[in-house]
């Protein structure tokens, strides 16, 4: 592949619903360019950007895959981005890398939630975009539909470029709304014909949507429009070309991926309209002044980059995915991760086409390719040079909040398995690895359950290790709410020396559920001997990890040690342990014990007209609702306290309650006291699992 300099650049995102077109699109963009020489199809998976077995098999992207497309001595980095909401992080990941995007609207399923958090995205990162329309060869697609839909949805910005010409259902051409002229395909060609009778007041109206927003770049274009003077092609196009930059115009274009039409058109929009890297800014700070450094993509500064992915493949290996922020980066540069410490040589410079690295000489600033076998570099981290050291601010990732326990199915996999999962979290930045020690359970957080079960198919089809997701433990607390006064004593005599321990010990609520116990001691005349005082806190250390109410940690106790006795030949350290671990159980059980449940601070976004829905759902999960504060864009937050254990499996709830528009989090707030009937199953279940171990023995 060539080198391009900056001007020649363009970083597009294709962003939109799952199921829209994105990647048959880039099939067709990429056998116009030459890439390929036929078209490949998602269903059979085929295509260059979905090269995964795990997208080849459930037909869908899951994640971003970047395609450099050479056009008219341009270079458009098409970034193809998963629709699927369980894969947001690779979406934010393309994002940071893009100067536009392009949303991919399906013609026939029009706007869908997918389109509406895309246009969110590009809103809240100030992108310049187009709507791209696909599918307008099958019956039912509706162009006029759609442009309806998202104009009442975000106003007059939306202008169409482009609008189709139908014959008998039919898409034939389309009319090129700045030229005023038709098109009409014959076979692959594409011939000049006249605008059709029926399209022309159609045509009229965006046409003069098109000239207003010509005539609000400059003064003295303003004064010629009101003097009914008519703007040449070159100076509509430069204008719309500022007006699509600013965001102020949002283009929208359509085509069939299928047939390989309007993709044409689309490729030189791109060029024409859309931004490269040298008209938009990136700033990081200067380690060494402290001052912050405007890197803009000039390749004239030096060198700096930014890692805004990472590939792990057991096949094609490790590659960290860049966007040179300003300089030219080359074969055998020496570059400096800042955020590591670690001077390393570039070796050899890739740009990845699907999961084909193909080498390169140089990258100018602004460009997108890959660096292989980094080996400390992470998603997130800046590159420069050890003389100017610059670090660029990391990426804003959606958090994950669903989560699951895994197992190995086989236990001689254990150390494959968290080394695979390593590897995955290198290349997802949206799933986490949680030790819980407390409950003994391993934790998979992701952005969905269908994220996580494709996690697990991936463990099984490219590491060869099998894990088993199941529901996670709770992280129940036991305490007592009264207090006890009990005696225990540890005796045997077995030959030799025996084992004698006796304490009399005093246990109550300590009033501070942030530790597990308080111990005190109030013996006099040595009735317990002082060196057995350690051995007395270690029995209560044991006991309190495993509580004896339902075996889970126990918090809030106070243990008072005021009386016992000893044997001057048998007393041991283990006999007052053993008798502390007795006299724990005794008195906890003794002293009202109760189940204490994690309660989380719930706070859930979604569209005004859920909240109804949404409240009488949190009610039946055991949700108290505190309150609901309006955004701007027309929704609300309603905010909650909700028991731990009733957010299981919300995710899916919540999503298929709003069509896929709720968002929720939540974060740990404290431990209130269970239901009664909600102690009484845990007791139960821990009584069962005691008896099935019994059998088993």
């Amino acid at each position: 592949m060539n080198v391009y300099t900056t001007d020649k650049i363009r970083n597009v995102c294709l962003l939109g619903h799952g199921g829209s077109g994105k990647t048959s699109l880039v099939e067709a963009m990429a056998y116009l360019s030459g890439i390929t020489s036929r078209m490949g199809k998602v269903t059979d998976g085929n295509t260059i950007s979905d090269y995964g077995k795990e997208e080849q098999k459930r037909q869908f992207s899951i994640s971003t895959s970047v395609i450099p497309i050479e056009w008219e001595g341009h270079k458009i980095n098409i970034l193809d981005t998963p629709g699927y909401f369980d894969f947001v992080g690779e979406v934010e990941e393309a994002l940071s890398a893009a100067g536009a995007a392009i949303i991919v609207v399906n013609g026939k399923a029009g706007v869908e939630v997918g389109t509406l958090k895309a246009w969110e995205m590009c809103e809240k990162y100030k992108l310049p975009r187009f709507i791209y329309v696909s599918n307008m060869d099958v019956d039912n697609a509706s162009f006029r539909q759609v442009v309806e839909d998202m104009t009442s949805l975000f106003g007059k910005k939306l202008a169409p470029f482009h609008l189709p010409i139908r014959e008998n259902e039919k898409f034939v051409g389309y009319i090129n709304v700045i030229t005023e002229s038709g098109n009409r395909w014959h076979g692959k060609d594409l011939i000049p014909c006249e605008v059709p009778e029926y399209n022309k007041p159609n045509l009229q109206i965006c046409r003069d949507t098109l000239m207003e927003a010509v005539a609000e770049t400059s003064e003295e274009f303003m004064e010629r429009y009101f003097g009914g003077e008519t703007f040449s092609e070159a100076e509509i196009r430069a204008a719309l070309r500022t007006n699509v930059c600013d965001g102020s115009i949002v283009p929208m274009t359509m085509g069939s991926n299928t047939l390989c039409q309007g993709i044409y058109t689309l490729l030189d929009d791109i060029i024409k309209y859309m931004p490269s890297p040298e008209n938009r800014e990136v700033a990081g700070i200067n380690m060494k002044t402290g001052e912050i450094y405007h890197a803009d993509y000039d390749f004239a500064k030096a060198k700096s980059a930014y890692i805004w992915k990472t590939i792990v493949d057991p096949f094609i290996g490790k590659y960290s995915l860049i966007k040179v922020n300003s300089g030219v980066l080359k074969t055998d540069d020496m570059i400096y991760n800042v955020d590591k410490d670690i001077e390393e040589k570039v070796g050899k410079l890739y740009v990845l086409q699907g999961n084909k690295p193909m080498e390169i000489k140089e990258l100018h600033a602004g460009d997108i390719g890959a660096l292989a076998k980094l080996t400390a570099a992470r998603t997130g981290d800046s590159l420069s040079t050890r003389n100017t050291m610059i670090k660029f601010g990391k990426w804003e990732i959606s958090r994950p909040y669903t989560y699951m326990r895994y197992k190995a199915k086989n236990k001689a996999d254990i150390d494959k398995i968290s080394q695979a999962l390593q590897k995955i979290t290198h290349e997802d930045q949206t799933l986490r690895v949680v030790n819980d020690s407390e409950n003994r359970q391993l934790l998979l957080y992701g952005m969905g359950d269908q994220h996580l079960e494709i996690i697990a198919s991936r463990l099984l089809n490219e590491y060869k290790v099998e894990i088993e997701l199941a529901k996670p433990k709770v992280a129940y607390r036991e305490t007592i709410r009264k207090s006890s006064d009990v005696e225990a004593k540890h005796k045997k005599q077995s030959g030799g020396h025996g084992q004698y321990g006796h304490v009399k010990m005093r246990f109550s609520p300590s009033g501070d559920l942030e530790t597990p116990y308080i111990f005190e001691q109030e013996v006099v005349g040595g009735a317990v001997p002082k060196n057995f005082f350690p051995a007395v806190e270690k029995g209560l250390q044991e006991s309190v990890t495993r509580g004896p109410l339902a075996a889970y940690p126990v918090v809030g106790v106070k243990a008072v040690l005021y009386d016992g006795s000893y044997h001057p030949v048998d007393s041991s350290e283990m006999a007052f342990k053993m008798a502390t671990i007795q006299a724990f159980k005794k008195g906890f059980m003794e002293a009202s014990p109760v189940l204490l449940e994690p309660i989380a601070s719930l706070k859930v976004t979604v569209p005004d007209s859920f909240t109804g829905d949404i409240m009488g759902d949190l009610n039946k999960r055991r949700g108290r609702v505190l309150g609901m504060n309006p955004t701007a864009a027309g929704k609300q937050i309603i905010e909650a306290d909700i028991p731990m254990s009733s957010l299981y499996g919300y995710c899916t709830d919540l999503r298929s309650m709003t069509g896929g528009q709720g968002e929720y989090s939540y974060e740990f707030s404290r431990y209130e006291q269970a239901p009664g009937d909600v102690q009484e199953k845990e007791v139960a279940a821990r009584a069962a699992k005691v008896a099935e171990n019994h059998s088993e023995e």
